[in-house]
């Protein structure tokens, strides 16, 4: 059985958190202080300017901070949905209105963060959507009858706990609705229950905060730890190291035992503060397999090598064969590799890979469900579409907060898009 282990460390502006399988990197969560992620922070925010260009509104988050709100992320002030869509975006939307908003997508170069106000809040088995009225469940549970005993099975626990587990007709202001996650179908009934009271009462804050005053900040997004825990689901790993350095005094270990002890306090007994000599990430070798995650070219384990190239339309991978080494086995390890890598480089939008020719139509076709089965596992929506006839496959992947590259780069004097 596979050894999972989850570090959490503090170096200067950064606090990471990598998951490592066996030793190996597959997972890594960053914040930067010095330049912090919105994604997930809800916002109590005022309409700047409605842009029927663009059918959206821009949006006034504090601190010069405006994002872009589309009209199909729009709501009425209430929270409900108009029980006809207007056309333009000025039929729900008026300059000066106070609403509230999530980030969906961080700032990209010089567009500003990408803004809805179907919040969502996540937990490592549901995510709760206070203006939705449903229980859905994940896609990834399949379609049997085992997605029906799941909702059955929620609907019965929240009910239980007294929480809303279904809303009103789409054109009311809703009760509040939820999102089974892959990891609630092996979740036991109190970890489900202590997830659902736990988003619930996060909803709570967020409706009693005073509503004065726009723009300010209502409910930040959860850290680099807490969305560790979170992505691994009902996936326990057996042991949660922290760092927080020498001027630290223990801070960051407190902040991660008091979210395990509310979220999932299965995993406190396994929560241990690292202690020197040596820091935490130089003893796994951290910092050098990050290093690696900004190289262009990375090695196979058979041969060959992939060359990872972003640009500011799309990323392109190339798969090289190498000298020797057989082209499907090239192919099937590039697979592989290729999910790792947009993981950990956290690459979204839209990626074409060119892997090496292959004579047989049944080889392709491994390859393509080879490259399915490894994103699969990827919390991020990846959808594979087949191969060209060129030989190019294509694959979307949702883009999420900053790329590594991004992330690791200097700070620019770039500054967002406000609409002017």
């Amino acid at each position: 059985m596979s050894r999972i282990a989850l570090l959490i460390d503090q170096d200067g502006p950064f606090t990471r958190a990598a998951v490592l399988v066996d030793g190996r990197l597959t997972d890594l969560h960053i914040d930067r202080s010095d330049r912090p992620s919105l994604l997930g922070h809800v916002f109590l925010g005022r309409v700047e300017r409605i842009a029927n260009s663009l059918e959206g509104a821009f949006v006034d988050l504090g601190g010069g901070v405006t994002g872009l709100l589309v009209a199909g992320d729009a709501r009425k002030p209430d929270g409900s949905r108009p029980a006809k869509r207007p056309d333009r975006i000025g039929g729900l939307l008026r300059t000066g209105q106070s609403i509230l908003v999530q980030v969906k997508a961080d700032a990209i170069g010089d567009k500003g963060p990408s803004l809805t106000m179907d919040v969502a809040l996540p937990g490592r088995f549901l995510i709760h959507t206070p203006f939705s009225p449903d229980i859905a469940v994940s896609k990834r549970l399949g379609t049997g009858p085992e997605r029906a005993a799941l909702a059955d099975r929620a609907q019965a626990l929240l009910s239980a706990a007294g929480l809303p587990a279904n809303g009103s007709p789409a054109d009311a202001a809703p009760r509040g609705g939820w999102i089974l996650r892959a990891g609630a179908a092996s979740a036991s009934d109190e970890a489900l229950s202590r997830d659902a009271l736990a988003l619930h009462a996060r909803w709570n804050t967020v409706e009693q905060v005073d509503r004065s005053g726009p723009p300010r900040l209502l409910c930040p997004g959860p850290d680099a730890s807490a969305r560790a825990v979170i992505e691994l689901g009902a996936t326990q790993p057996d042991a949660v190291t922290v760092d927080g350095g020498p001027l630290d005094g223990g801070a960051l270990h407190r902040r991660v035992a008091a979210w395990l002890q509310e979220r999932a306090p299965e995993l406190s007994p396994r929560l241990t503060r690292h202690t020197p000599p040596g820091r935490l990430f130089d003893l796994h070798d951290l910092d050098s397999a990050i290093a690696d995650l900004l190289d262009r070219r990375v090695a196979l384990p058979r041969g060959g090598s992939l060359v990872i190239e972003p640009t500011e339309a799309l990323t392109v991978i190339d798969v090289n064969a190498g000298d020797r080494a057989n082209p499907l086995d090239v192919n099937l390890d590039a697979a592989a590799e290729i999910a790792r890598q947009l993981r950990l480089r956290n690459i979204g939008g839209i990626i074409v890979v060119d892997f090496v020719n292959l004579r047989a139509r049944s080889d392709a076709d491994r390859v393509l469900a080879a490259l399915a089965r490894a994103v699969d596992s990827d919390p991020l929506q990846t959808q594979v579409y087949g191969m060209s006839k060129l030989g190019l496959v294509e694959l979307t992947r949702a883009r999420r907060g900053s790329a590594l590259s991004a992330l690791l780069s200097p700070a620019t004097t770039a500054v967002p898009d406000r609409g002017a």
